[in-house]
């Protein structure tokens, strides 16, 4: 299976090192191409035998699977300079939450799948979202969650629940490590404990966590409740973060990710013959 990639910034370049060393896809199965090519040249450099092209249209034109990994504004010019490339029997993958299948299928003609991708499928870890269109054909739908399954856990979902859904698996990483660091500068501040240190401890922390998570050894409540000892330390630490009302920043968080998403598909779906909600 021939796959290409129209765009090498952050998760195109994730995605291409992660399929070609997970051993989904070979080098020489993969073609690139980006507006900036010194970015592509960097991947080429990494991997000599990927086929890296100067335009998109050759891409679309050998690929049978073709990811866009471009910003959400450049999706329509740019299935406009492609589609003629893009037959029935190719398959079309865009990793942006914004852009629908509906959307997608009004300009080409072949099978359109959305995947949303995590930056911990790097580590052949975390989940990537799936959403098959309407047009999709069984034997693309296979191949397509076959492919992320060496890197991820695939799971399907509906148009409803992308915005969510991608601010845990794919937003959520920045997030937490935001909060990690910040937990890491409270210990600093108020401890003095070397920084280092501390951010070491934290990661140790953190992999040991997801370690009993995997394992299925308890669920996060079970957690809570096992080191939260009654009358203990932890649960002093605990109090402060209740009595600061802890969960209703993400309930902000969450407020504002959607808010910003609303506007994006306002702006974007006046480019396309459908109007998705």
């Amino acid at each position: 299976m021939r796959v290409g990639f129209i765009g090498t910034g952050n998760m195109g370049t994730i995605l291409i090192e992660s399929f070609i060393e997970s051993g989904a896809v070979r080098e020489q199965e993969v073609m690139i191409t980006n507006r900036r090519l010194f970015k592509a040249k960097k991947l080429k450099e990494r991997y000599p035998h990927i086929h890296l092209v100067q335009n998109a249209e050759e891409v679309a034109k050998w690929s049978d699977v073709l990811f866009i990994c471009v910003k959400p504004f450049d999706f329509h010019p740019l299935l406009k300079q492609i589609h003629k490339f893009v037959t029935e029997d190719k398959c079309l993958v865009s990793i942006t939450s914004s852009i629908t299948v509906e959307q997608l299928e009004t300009i080409v003609p072949c099978s359109c799948v959305r995947v949303i991708p995590s930056i911990t499928n790097r580590a052949f870890s975390g989940a990537s979202l799936l959403t098959f269109g309407s047009r999709t054909s069984p034997p693309w739908k296979a191949a397509i969650t076959l492919l992320f399954k060496n890197i991820s856990h695939p799971i399907e979902i509906d148009q409803p629940l992308t915005r969510v859904a991608s601010d845990i698996i794919s937003c959520g990483p920045a997030f937490i490590s935001y909060c990690l660091q910040t937990f890491i500068q409270g210990a600093v501040s108020e401890t003095g404990i070397d920084e280092n240190v501390a951010t070491k401890l934290t990661e140790e922390m953190l992999i040991g966590l997801g370690e009993l998570i995997k394992k299925n050894i308890y669920t996060l409540p079970i957690l809570q409740e096992k080191v939260c000892v009654k009358g203990g330390i932890t649960g002093e630490g605990i109090k402060v973060l209740e009595t600061y009302h802890f969960e209703k920043t993400f309930e902000k968080m969450f407020h504002a990710t959607h808010l910003k998403y609303r506007e994006e598909l306002e702006k974007i779906k006046g480019q396309y013959d459908i109007h998705h909600e």
